[in-house]
């Protein structure tokens, strides 16, 4: 996993009746039974499974569906991300209609957008031909894939546009997409790939990747000359470091959105697609009235890399704290603050894909302030060269006022932490 003015619309209407007619949507083609699109199409559809080679028993199941007739197959990622994490301790497989499973190879990923190809070794002259497909919201989509290992499925739902608060394009899609679908298609009732089943928040609220993602990807496998990747956990390095660089690359470059927060000036939204929430708690009251009041602002986005189970990168979160007190002394404040700042906020992981956190703290000169600053560090084992990072700096100098702010990234490079610090830094002020 996105209104004009009154007096403007009789001109957008004139400019309409002139123009020549829109592309037909998908929705214009004749409406067909979800039986009868269930039927013509999901001969092109196969369960896949990832085993585990010790046991010899499924690890997990996804979907995938034929893009071409020499037997190119369309996944998820996820789907088949152990086989790219533990390669010798797990294979992929395709299950016939008939029952029968046979091994398939991993030969393209794009670990951004979700998605993966797979090379079957078997013909499939029903095949889905990938292309643009101009829709409207609420346009009739089908979904279909294995849920929770019950057979072939097909769902109907509705085309509800992209999100808007994803640094990569996903399709809101208004229908029950279950574990076991991913990497299914979700197509027009004309046989049209719209887009690849990929996540769901439940409660009909589903994601696709969109088309145009899985059709750069199969014209890469196509392309003259391609050949399988001899290390895929190699292309996840190099396309998360690219990723990396393009959603980090001028983050806070610009001057950054702020917002009056107590006596300072925070930012907030430091790009379009950044949502902010707030909120605010007092502490147990004395008297009637609260010891201490705290504030809090938080910044993040609709993203995350998938990479394994148990861990995820490309996430930036920015989070702001204040803490006020009438009633505490200087020292009763300076105790509440030092305690709230030294709280661990560093996210989890597993050992086996990250390093322990190494932090170092120190007294720093931002631009209207003097802050304390905490900048820990961990590395991603597999991954060479990029990093999870996060500072978190409190402002020194008032006794009954104070701000934490709270920066958290994942998947960067060294290069983008250092410098985006400093941007961060820089922008930490008094009103």
């Amino acid at each position: 996993m996105r209104t004009a003015h009154t007096h403007a619309f009789l001109a957008v209407a004139l400019l309409l009746a002139a123009a020549p007619a829109a592309p037909a949507a998908a929705q214009d083609e004749p409406r067909e039974a979800t039986a009868t699109v269930f039927a013509r199409y999901s001969d092109r559809i196969l369960k896949i499974q990832i085993i585990e080679t010790s046991s010899n028993a499924k690890r997990t199941i996804g979907t995938g569906f034929f893009v071409s007739a020499d037997g190119l197959m369309m996944t998820n990622y996820h789907v088949i991300s152990d086989r790219v994490q533990e390669p010798r301790d797990h294979r992929v497989e395709i299950v016939e209609a008939d029952g029968s499973a046979r091994a398939v190879e991993v030969i393209a990923i794009d670990v951004v957008h979700d998605l993966a190809i797979l090379r079957t070794g078997r013909p499939s002259p029903n095949h889905f031909t990938l292309g643009t497909v101009p829709l409207r919201q609420g346009d009739r989509l089908y979904s279909l894939g294995h849920p929770s290992d019950l057979g072939l499925s097909i769902v109907e739902g509705t085309y509800n546009g992209n999100l808007k608060h994803t640094l990569y394009p996903k399709i809101h899609f208004t229908g029950s997409i279950n574990p076991g679908m991913s990497g299914g298609p979700a197509i027009t009732n004309g046989g049209r790939v719209v887009g690849v089943n990929v996540s769901t928040m439940g409660e009909q609220r589903s994601f696709l990747v969109p088309e145009a993602q899985a059709t750069a990807l199969l014209s890469r496998v196509q392309a003259p000359g391609f050949q399988a990747s001899r290390d895929l956990l190699a292309d996840v390095a190099v396309q998360l470091r690219d990723y990396q660089q393009d959603y980090l690359g001028k983050l806070f470059e610009d001057e950054p959105k702020q917002v009056d927060f107590g006596p300072y000036r925070i930012v907030t939204e430091p790009a379009p697609v950044f949502r902010c929430w707030g909120g605010a708690e007092r502490s147990d009251e004395r008297d009637g009235e609260p010891m201490y009041r705290e504030v809090w602002h938080r910044c993040g986005t609709d993203d995350e890399v998938y990479l394994a189970d148990d861990q995820s990168e490309g996430m930036v979160e920015l989070v702001h704290v204040a803490l006020s007190s009438d009633r505490l002394n200087a020292a009763q404040f300076s105790a509440l603050y030092t305690s709230r700042f030294g709280q661990d906020e560093t996210p989890g992981g597993s050992e086996k894909h990250v390093t322990v956190w190494k932090c170092e703290t120190r007294n720093v000169g931002a631009q209207q302030a003097t802050v304390r600053a905490v900048l820990c560090l961990r590395g991603l084992k597999r991954l060479p060269g990029l990093y999870d990072a996060q500072l978190k700096v409190a402002v020194l100098g008032r006794s009954n006022a104070g701000l934490i702010s709270t920066l958290t990234l994942s998947g960067a490079s060294w290069e983008n932490i250092d410098r985006i610090s400093d941007r961060f830094l820089e922008r930490v002020s008094w009103r």
